[in-house]
């Protein structure tokens, strides 16, 4: 069985109210469809990042993540997830303003994910710093998960 990172959008996506954006409304709708049709086929992990970020915000929305969360297992930060997530901001991979994506991949990475789901398409899912990602965590010895959308992950659709 694969596992599988859940960033802090896949929970948000799952909670949050629907969206006028027919973007946003058709990845929402994606991801509850995932989520109700696909995810026990993964073993899902989040961690302590995620749980901080989807803590925030509206105090109902956030209250609903969290429980949606709960029995999810949080995976540990180290000092290596530190020093990873600074690889990719010193190399320009992910800009220091967004640091709690590189720390994301860093996480996700270090503790073996075989995927990262997101739909955080700037810095994360991004075809360019995809290929990035993969070469800068290799030069340090570790292979990154693979960056996926749960569209990605509906198999036959």
């Amino acid at each position: 069985m694969q596992k599988v990172y859940l960033e802090t959008t896949i929970p948000s996506y799952l909670t949050s109210r629907p969206s006028r954006d027919i973007v946003i409304a058709g990845r929402q709708e994606v991801t509850r469809e995932w989520w109700e049709t696909r995810r026990d086929e993964f073993m899902l992990f989040v961690s302590p990042y995620v749980l901080d970020e989807s803590a925030k915000g509206d105090p109902e929305i956030a209250k609903k993540r969290m429980q949606l969360l709960e029995s999810i297992p949080v995976l540990a930060e180290n000092e290596e997830v530190l020093t990873l997530a600074q690889v990719l901001i010193d190399g320009e991979i992910i800009p220091e303003k967004a640091a709690i994506d590189a720390l994301h991949i860093s996480i996700a990475t270090y503790h073996k994910m075989n995927l990262l789901l997101t739909w955080n398409c700037a810095h994360i899912a991004n075809a360019t710093n995809i290929r990035r990602i993969e070469r800068s965590m290799s030069a340090r010895g570790f292979e990154s998960p693979i960056i996926c959308t749960p569209d990605e992950l509906m198999e036959g659709e």
